[in-house]
């Protein structure tokens, strides 16, 4: 439960001052409409995109299985703000009971064994697409469902509990670092030297393993200088 809870915290956090409190009932500090549902579904058909889908373009082009993760760690920002929404709106529980119910899942307990390898490539696709059609049933909402192909899309992806919370922490900070950078104004630059900051992040990240996340904000301050 503990790195659920943290991930939820740390995303309770970013959301607040992203957004502003009271981002849980649907309209941003700015007034804008917060759709989280729509987030999901959005950064899943990006996912797509690490695969060479297209039978027109670059068919031989192998897949992209560190995008993906990255992408992955994207949506699970999405899903637990939606969430976090769903349990205070509908009045389900606090964060600690949304961490427990979340952790004795067992398509989460599976995630605490050691990462396997990756899934075939269309099985992958196939499971994204599912995400997808969940977030955008007219017919009802059901965050168990989501959150069950979540974690299933994890485990295909050769992520596991520990990695799943890594790159999470990672991408958080990251986020901050955008935030304080200028991300919502639009000026801030999000290649570094013909990289994403997503895959410098990782890579510090991989090389630092045991940096506190506030010394991984300053390694990216440290790149972002030299661009």
């Amino acid at each position: 439960m503990d790195k659920i809870l943290q991930m939820l915290l740390l995303q309770q956090q970013l959301n607040d001052a992203t957004n502003g409190e009271n981002w849980e009932e649907g309209i941003t500090k700015n007034g804008k409409t917060i759709n989280w549902k729509r987030c999901i579904y959005m950064e899943c058909a990006e996912m797509i995109d690490s695969f060479a889908w297209k039978h027109w373009k670059s068919i031989a082009k192998e897949p992209d299985w560190e995008n993906l993760k990255i992408e992955v760690v994207d949506v699970w920002h999405f899903v637990m703000s939606e969430a976090l929404r769903d349990y205070r709106t509908n009045f389900r529980g606090s964060i600690e009971d949304l961490a427990l119910n979340i952790s004795e899942m067992p398509c989460y307990q599976e995630l605490k064994a050691p990462a396997g390898p990756y899934a075939d490539v269309d099985d992958v696709m196939a499971k994204v697409e599912e995400l997808m059609i969940d977030t955008l049933r007219r017919d009802g909402f059901d965050l168990n469902i989501i959150l069950k192909n979540f974690f299933e899309l994890v485990k295909m992806s050769s992520l596991n509990a520990e990695s799943l919370y890594r790159l999470y922490v990672g991408k958080n900070i990251l986020n901050q670092f955008r935030q304080d950078h200028g991300y919502k104004e639009g000026s801030y630059t999000k290649v570094w030297n013909g990289e994403e900051d997503n895959v410098v992040m990782k890579r510090i990240w991989d090389e630092n393993g045991e940096l506190k996340p506030q010394a991984l904000y300053k390694e990216l301050q440290k790149r972002y200088d030299l661009i």
